[in-house]
């Protein structure tokens, strides 16, 4: 099947087959189709699948159908998580759209509102956002909702984890009861379910590989080592494999800072990107990181997802994260569209638990070595309390609160 066989107006053939896209990818053949009939659809779709173009492009066809008459009003909303990913999102639309009559804007916190509320007092037909900056402006009467036909969750799974359910809930109430609903989420998780049930009208489930499952292109492997030696072994093997466009994931913001520091005085051309970095901060490290100035991006969780690099080789985990299904997010990275990819830990004593718990998650073995000079300490027993800290996914209670957001968008 090729982007021919689904439905699609010319006009949008043409965006496409000017990207040099020929065959869709398989969350793409199965849901444009059902989309472009006007179904609510729940997608589950791992990252680097091409679900953006997915939704993107049936959203414009069904927008197109009819063409804004005078003033233009918010007709489709597309919601994500994090600014990264919204303003991939909004790349993706205004590369899709250049040859339809139709407008969109991308609005996000962290920078400046007044040319984001500027571009929206001349209209817009599609709108991508952030949910707190979203609100923000609702609030100030900046924008309304009340002409939205269509609405996208991606990433929806990450929404619930980030805390933004009540801002969800808040934003339901502002947009017609009648519209289609598109939700795309990495898993199938209970929390998903619920907010399916809440939201969706009698959905098609769209799945294109197995839940939790990581991309079979992707090489695993793990090194056992000396928590304290673990900056000189992974500074070690980026120098001497020649690596660049590494990908390194920590799990906290003080630990990527470090790290990065570290790194330069190495003589890598590394920059952190996190959520106490400013948005310029981030657009410029991960710039820098797309066009080759910077090496190694150190990052923590919010880069995980969202974030387009193609053909990225290289994804270490400096630390384990304590959440499996994390794991399988933040090497879906690399791996993408058919390429090779190779995925690495740096897995000490205390992480051990976390280590197992991965391998149970993905069902299977993860490779392990030890480089010499970097042996963990034999004699190192983890302390009891150490391995009871893992925070865990505990089935929420749909009819209670979720927690606080952590970071407001």
């Amino acid at each position: 099947m090729n982007f021919d066989d689904l439905g699609l107006m010319p006009s949008l053939l043409k965006a496409v087959k000017e990207k040099g896209y020929e065959v869709p990818s398989p969350i793409q053949e199965k849901a444009i189709p059902l989309i472009l009939k006007g179904r609510d659809i729940l997608a589950s779709a791992q990252t680097g699948t091409g679900k953006t173009a997915g939704f993107t492009l049936p959203l414009l066809q069904r927008l197109s159908e009819n063409e804004p008459k005078g003033k233009r009003n918010i007709r489709a909303l597309i919601l994500t998580p994090t600014r990264e990913l919204a303003a991939q999102i909004y790349d993706n639309v205004l590369e899709y759209s250049k040859h339809i009559n139709l407008r969109s804007t991308v609005i996000f916190g962290g920078v400046n509102q007044r040319p984001q509320v500027a571009t929206l007092r001349q209209g817009v037909d599609i709108l991508i956002a952030t949910p707190g900056r979203l609100l923000d402006l609702v609030n100030q009467r900046v924008l309304f909702l009340d002409n939205v036909e269509i609405l996208v969750l991606d990433e929806a799974d990450r929404m619930l984890d980030m805390g933004f359910k009540r801002d969800i809930d808040k934003i339901m109430s502002l947009i017609p009861s009648r519209r289609q609903n598109l939700l795309f989420s990495a898993t199938f998780s209970k929390e998903i379910k619920f907010l399916a049930r809440d939201i969706l009208n009698n959905p098609e489930t769209v799945e294109t590989s197995p839940q939790n499952t990581t991309v079979e292109a992707i090489v695993q492997k793990a090194y056992k080592v000396d928590k304290n030696k673990k900056p000189e072994l992974i500074i070690k093997l980026i120098k001497e494999g020649g690596w660049s466009q590494v990908l390194v994931f920590t799990r906290t913001k003080h630990g990527a800072n470090n790290l990065c520091k570290k790194m330069i005085k190495s003589d890598i051309q590394a920059a952190a990107i996190h959520g106490n970095k400013s948005q310029s901060a981030r657009t410029k490290a991960l710039f820098g990181f797309k066009n080759g100035t910077v090496e190694v991006l150190v990052a923590t969780d919010i880069a995980a997802r969202g974030l387009d690099i193609p053909l990225l080789p290289h994804v270490i985990n400096f630390e384990l994260p304590n959440i499996p299904e994390d794991y399988v997010h933040r090497i879906g990275r690399t791996g993408r569209a058919g390429a090779k990819g190779e995925a690495l830990s740096l897995v000490s004593g205390d992480e051990n638990i976390y280590l197992r718990d991965i391998e149970k998650l993905i069902g299977s073995r993860i490779q392990i070595s030890t480089v010499e000079g970097f042996e963990p300490d034999p004699n190192f027993v983890p302390a009891e309390n150490n391995q009871r800290t893992r925070t865990k996914h505990k089935p929420r209670n749909p009819n209670k609160g979720y927690p606080r957001r952590r970071n407001r968008n």
